[in-house]
């Protein structure tokens, strides 16, 4: 009797990896920001897992893409790589997730770790704003000191075609920028309170002749010009979907928010309070 040979498993389509276990892109031009050795330490010492597409999806970055905006959950971690290689700026924006992730759980473990409530449409919020503009705080440290950047070169258009978008002309872009260069941790500040702001404001809204208004409100801001780079019409659709039991305010984010609206260096804040007692957590 003919034997028949069973099919062959598929290979998995992702692989689970640790920061370790991957190429970090770009590394070189944060060496003189010592804020993101200290983030990178972190997602090293908690051993911080990302998927990276593998088999026939490997270098699909347009399905990573997808993957990461559609099902972004930042308590969850776990960020989609289109390969087993990370940008550097992406592993700082990891490491913020994780932080807000472990300081506003309620449980006060994150849902990725132990199943749980989760995070209020507030926290999620939060976290989001806070790793989104930390990305503005490294164009601002970056600039002038690694011109070739690959973050840069990426980065900087994206931006400026949002601000293009939204009808801010080249010179006013162009000071723009070199504002957030001057003073980067103002401009983290400033981009978190309106992303923060525009989120829980339009949460809040039941259809589109509410929202506009809304969103005029914001016209004025001196980062109003790139709003709509930051992909808020996720964030409020994710919260809408998974945290439906969480969208009143959450008492313990607007307070955390408020020390940050009122301190002279909120990136500063964030340091003492959740990134060097994550470092010495396990030390």
């Amino acid at each position: 009797m003919r034997r028949v040979k069973a099919p062959a498993t598929p290979p998995p389509a992702i692989r689970w990896a640790t920061l370790d276990q991957l190429i970090i892109d770009d590394e070189p031009s944060f060496k003189h920001v010592g804020l993101y050795g200290d983030l990178k330490a972190i997602l090293l010492q908690d051993g911080y897992r990302f998927r990276a597409l593998a088999g026939d999806a490997s270098g699909r970055w347009d399905r990573a893409l997808f993957l990461n905006l559609t099902f972004w959950g930042a308590d969850a971690g776990g960020d989609v790589l289109h390969e087993e290689r990370i940008p550097a700026d992406v592993v700082a924006h990891a490491a913020w997730h994780h932080l807000a992730a472990r300081a506003l759980a309620p449980s006060g473990v994150p849902s990725s770790e132990e199943p749980g409530a989760p995070l209020s449409a507030d926290a999620l919020f939060f976290g989001e704003a806070i790793a989104s503009s930390f990305d503005l705080y490294l164009v601002g440290r970056l600039l002038g000191h690694a011109p070739r950047s690959t973050f840069l070169e990426t980065q900087v258009p994206a931006l400026a075609d949002a601000a293009a978008a939204a009808g801010l002309d080249d010179d006013a872009f162009d000071a723009l920028l070199q504002s957030v260069a001057a003073d980067p941790d103002r401009a983290f500040e400033d981009l978190r309170q309106l992303l923060f702001d525009a989120a829980t404001t339009l949460l809040g809204a039941k259809d589109v002749e509410a929202a506009l208004p809304l969103l005029a409100r914001f016209d004025d801001h001196r980062f109003g010009a790139l709003l709509h780079h930051y992909e808020l019409s996720n964030w409020i659709l994710y919260a809408r979907a998974y945290a439906s039991s969480a969208l009143e305010p959450d008492p313990t984010v607007r307070a955390f928010d408020r020390e940050l609206r009122e301190a002279k260096g909120a990136v500063d804040v964030l340091e003492s309070r959740w990134v060097r007692p994550a470092l010495t957590a396990k030390t």
